[in-house]
């Protein structure tokens, strides 16, 4: 059951990535028909994930039915448990929930409505129903968004500013008929956003027929408030570049709530995976994952790798940046970030 309230009544808002965690959300690879061949190979990445997460904290992987053994035996480590909740596919930022929290150390869920991107993937009803789910299993205060959106396409600071991209949150394929304002007032009634920036586009890999439509954790992340880490195209010949040169005069010309305008650092790497299925994958250094002491990031095994990491080590001193393998969520359309989501530390508050 929802709450009847809404979270800016109960003085509510997102915190940034980077604050402490109670733990980590994935969800288990499930839609057998969407990787094809390649199943076997995403579960051995998802592990690898898990694993890499479970050295600074504990993880919840969120499985079907009857797969509790399976996991934990691919997981092979302390510091994770089981879930079995239904669920259609494993992307637990964008159908999941986002937790919110009230500066006291009290935590909260808002489930914003899911549709698969806009209908992309069927069925999806499975997904649509994991924020109840959740609610019911750790017996925390559920507030229903009357908004279609998934958390990757939403980056905070955790001070009131949001980011996000007009191809996701103003696609009539999720809101038919919300306008800007409209879309922008629930954002701060269950968010707590008093500011909002709108970037045009997402990346470009991003924006297909099979794609989000371009969240923004792939293209800009916030480092802490006042700092964002950006996503450039390594050439003019990368089709980013002309997407992400408008992005960035949209940050330019930006503040955010503290009336600040925004110092950006630039990732000048892209990486890309290799060849799957005749086909190679955008994977971002952008769409990386901070747990507590650590950050988790994308491990193409290129050269690039180790540059990145300097840049994420930089913006991040006193934690250890370790790389996962992100080809097979790159090849499903996502990355590191989409495939978890964060707890924030805090008591639940009662439903």
């Amino acid at each position: 059951m929802a709450a009847e309230r809404i979270p800016e009544q109960d003085g509510l808002f997102m915190p940034a990535r980077w604050t402490g965690h109670d733990r980590t959300l994935v969800s288990w690879p499930a839609r057998g028909s969407f990787w094809g061949g390649h199943m076997d190979e995403t579960k051995l990445e998802y592990a690898q994930v898990v694993r890499a997460i479970a050295r600074f904290e504990p993880v919840t992987v969120i499985a079907n039915p009857g797969t509790t053994e399976e996991v934990l035996e691919r997981c092979a480590t302390d510091n994770v448990d089981v879930l079995e909740i239904p669920i259609d596919d494993s992307w637990i930022r964008d159908n999941g929930p986002i937790f919110v929290v009230d500066g006291r150390g009290r935590v909260a869920m808002v489930d914003f409505g899911f549709n698969s991107w806009g209908e992309k993937f069927l069925p999806y009803d499975k997904d649509a129903a994991v924020g109840e789910h959740l609610a019911e299993r750790f017996q925390v205060r559920r507030y229903a968004a009357p908004l279609f959106a998934e958390g990757g396409g939403i980056t905070v600071d955790g001070e009131g500013t949001l980011i996000t991209t007009e191809s996701v949150l103003l696609n009539p394929n999720r809101n038919p008929g919300f306008s800007r304002e409209d879309v922008e007032r629930v954002l701060r009634e269950y968010l707590g956003a008093r500011k909002v920036i709108w970037l045009p586009y997402g990346l470009a890999e991003d924006m297909g027929e099979l794609g989000t439509d371009g969240h923004s954790d792939n293209v800009v992340q916030f480092i802490r408030p006042g700092l964002v880490l950006f996503q450039v195209a390594p050439g003019k010949d990368n089709p980013n570049w002309e997407l992400a040169r408008q992005n960035r005069a949209r940050l330019e010309a930006a503040t955010d709530a503290a009336g600040r305008r925004l110092e950006i650092v630039e990732m000048p790497y892209l990486p890309y995976t290799r060849e799957i299925d005749g086909k190679r994958y955008a994977a971002p250094y952008t769409n990386f994952y901070p747990v507590n002491g650590g950050i988790i990031a994308p491990e193409l095994g290129v050269p690039d790798d180790d540059k990145a990491y300097g840049i994420l080590q930089e913006l991040f001193p006193g934690r250890e940046v370790v790389g996962a393998p992100t080809d097979m969520q790159a090849f499903g359309g996502g990355g590191i970030g989409c495939i978890t989501q964060q707890i924030p530390t805090g008591v639940p508050l009662a439903p």
